[in-house]
């Protein structure tokens, strides 16, 4: 997914530029969304073809479980006992906290760096392309270290706090002017949030065995969904009501309230 996203910052300013003549920008368009239903239909094409119901081997213990006793296992059932689990509450919403404010400021990056350097629509894709890339280094890493040491809470803890220090240093260095400094507070910022996604999903594991992986992760990706709407809506109204400066705050405070929750 990261990858996509990656191609999502860089792709579009190039095939729809900023042009005044409307022309130009329409087949832009047209070349983009064709050329992305093609390769999306060519995909779905491809899954119903080649995937598999489920894989022959249980990739887990847990799924291991499930399948030996799959007519008593109760998804329903599972969700309730998951919500009523204390540590996993709060891991909902610290994971929905930190992923919604990552995808916050990844929507509205072009509105927040164009406030300040206008007419650099082809730097803030690049900008986009250096945060997922330096987040998938940051999410390799991160999985290797939690393998060796696994010390899950206090690497969770870690990565969040420095999540809240790399978006306050992207708020308050923004505009200095200098679009170089942009591009490392970005790239560090997309380094520990994206670098939290597989974290949060290894504790969420840890922390409900024996029930499914599935359903802990479904769960803390309907979190993310949410917060990030309603960041990405309550950001953007303080970018274009207020200032950009009250948007990154926003995020800071946020960011700041889910690292008190993770700790």
């Amino acid at each position: 997914s990261q990858v996509g996203v990656a191609l999502g910052f860089l792709i579009p300013p190039v095939l729809v530029p900023n042009a005044a003549d409307i022309t130009v920008v329409e087949r832009g368009m047209n070349v983009m969304m064709f050329g992305t239903a093609g390769v999306t239909t060519l995909l779905f094409i491809l899954v119903i073809i080649f995937f598999k119901e489920k894989p022959p081997i249980p990739p887990s213990p847990a799924q291991a479980s499930i399948f030996e006793s799959e007519a008593e296992y109760s998804y329903i059932g599972s969700v309730k006992r998951l919500v009523k689990s204390v540590p996993f509450a709060l891991l909902i919403i610290t994971y929905g906290v930190n992923t919604g404010s990552f995808y916050a400021i990844s929507t509205l990056l072009n509105q927040v760096v164009l406030s300040k350097y206008p007419g650099e629509e082809v730097n803030v894709g690049r900008i986009g392309l250096t945060i997922v890339l330096t987040g998938l280094l940051g999410s390799v890493l991160c999985g290797i270290w939690l393998d060796r040491t696994r010390t899950f809470k206090g690497t969770t803890v870690v990565v969040y706090i420095l999540s809240f220090l790399c978006m306050t240093a992207f708020t308050f260095t923004l505009d200095l002017g200098y679009l170089a400094v942009v591009f490392v507070t970005a790239g560090a910022l997309g380094f520990f949030m994206t670098g939290y996604l597989p974290l949060g999903f290894e504790f969420a594991a840890e922390i409900t065995y024996p029930e499914s992986e599935g359903t802990s992760s479904g769960l803390l990706n309907a979190s993310a969904q949410t917060f990030g709407i309603a960041l990405t809506l309550f950001m953007g109204y303080l970018v274009n009501n207020v200032s950009t400066l009250a948007g990154n705050l926003c995020l800071c405070v946020t960011l700041f309230l889910g690292a008190i929750l993770t700790g």
